[in-house]
């Protein structure tokens, strides 16, 4: 069950180290990306369907494709490292054990889009994981990997690792792309058509570090090999994390289309001894809530969890048992929400807000049945109304934690 694409070197010694990397075949792409045109590396990608694998699931290689040709502006490439969703844990597992592989990533990706210089955006908190990133960067100047000469080629690359602020919505791209300019991580408003994403007025692409690191792969060994894996709709792998009480909880990379229940059971062991499955949050903690029985159904690619209800998110699976109470869980999770909230969009600062109030005070005992029909129209209120999709996804995880437990609201209810 378990596939080696992104982590094949996660297991072996001082993999961070660049003569370490190097010997188990990290940069070993780059010499076939010098042999292709851009275009073709954007078409090898497009090709093997890749994914963002950071949350939205968008295809990557007609993303690289919106990035204008014969623009005189220079073009970047912004690395996506924010990783603040709760219940996710993956993309430092790149920076910690792996991070030659990003670099390479980049370099090819970089290749593609004809950006010259890139940024690493990493979330305030990883402070140990970017120290391990810098220090890999630094190795990679100093063996002439990047710099003026990209490994002997005339090809300059250049990167940055940017450290956050510690915000979530600054894993949003047009967010991050404010606050790597200087200013407060606001969502920008999207434009009617679809275009790429523009930093200090010039052309950028955003990608999920995941993603990136995906690319060395398909270019060394072309797109056939990556569809190898995977269903039709969602070929290859992703990797996805499980938390709570599991046997063996952690971060394991697998095909799409999996039984999440086999999952569970065959990779995390099963449930803790005296534990019994109530409820999986599927793919981070903004996604709709799976209850025990939903689970046996879910199968792990993106198609199959739309069709259920739900989404897959980051593969960030946070397994929640029996002995749990709902309101509680809903009450944890909209406190941070509503911390999080960047407040530019009224439905979303005043609606986390108001459902943490109305939570708590149904957690107090003096909630009514009213208070949970104000919660629903609330979520409703909060959707498609507001400039980035936190709101929707704040309404996604609420209401359906309500509707599918409305039994144990109903209990706090005195």
């Amino acid at each position: 069950m378990l596939v080696k694409v992104v982590s094949k070197n996660f297991d072996i010694p001082n993999s961070h180290k660049l003569e370490v990397a190097k010997a188990n075949g990290r940069y070993s792409s780059i010499e076939k990306l010098f042999s292709m045109q851009p275009d073709e590396v954007t078409e090898e990608v497009t090709k093997s369907s890749l994914r963002g694998k950071g949350g939205g699931g968008a295809p990557c290689g007609p993303k690289w494709k919106l990035m204008p040709k014969d623009d005189p502006r220079p073009a970047y490439l912004i690395v996506n490292g924010d990783e603040s969703e709760p219940g996710t844990f993956k993309d430092r597992q790149i920076f910690q054990y792996d991070p030659h592989l990003l670099i390479e990533g980049i370099i090819c990706s970089s290749y593609a889009i004809n950006a010259h210089d890139a940024y690493i955006y990493v979330r305030g908190e990883y402070k140990w994981f970017i120290d391990r990133l810098n220090e890999a960067i630094k190795e990679a100047y100093d063996d002439g990997i990047i710099g003026e000469k990209v490994m002997g080629h005339d090809y300059r690359m250049d990167i940055t690792v940017h450290r956050g602020g510690g915000a979530y919505i600054c894993g949003e791209k047009s967010a991050l792309i404010e606050s790597l300019e200087g200013k407060r991580g606001h969502p920008r408003l999207k434009p009617h058509g679809k275009e790429c994403e523009w930093f200090f007025d010039n052309p950028a692409t955003v990608n999920n570090v995941e993603t990136i690191a995906t690319v060395p792969f398909i270019v060394e060994n072309g797109y056939q090999a990556y569809t190898a894996y995977g269903t039709e709709k969602s070929p290859g792998t992703m990797l996805f994390a499980m938390s709570g009480p599991v046997k063996n909880p952690g971060v394991y990379e697998l095909a799409f289309g999996n039984k999440m229940i086999d999952v569970i059971n065959q990779i995390g062991g099963g449930m803790q001894d005296g534990k019994k499955l109530k409820a999986v949050i599927p793919g981070g903690s903004s996604c709709p809530i799976l209850t025990a029985k939903e689970v046996e159904k879910a199968v792990l690619d993106y198609e199959s969890m739309w069709d259920i209800g739900s989404t897959l998110g980051t593969g960030g699976m946070m397994i929640i048992d029996d002995s749990m109470n709902m309101v509680d869980v809903a009450k944890n999770i909209i406190e941070f929400y509503h911390h999080e909230s960047c407040g530019q969009c009224t439905p979303c600062r005043e609606g986390c807000g108001w459902i943490d109030k109305i939570l708590a005070k149904v957690l107090a005992g003096e909630g009514t049945k009213k208070d949970l029909e104000t919660i629903l129209e609330v979520c409703d209120t909060m959707n498609g109304k507001t400039i980035c999709v936190f709101a929707p996804a704040v309404k996604d995880i609420i209401k359906s934690i309500l509707i599918k437990f409305e039994d144990e609201f109903i209990k706090e209810i005195k």
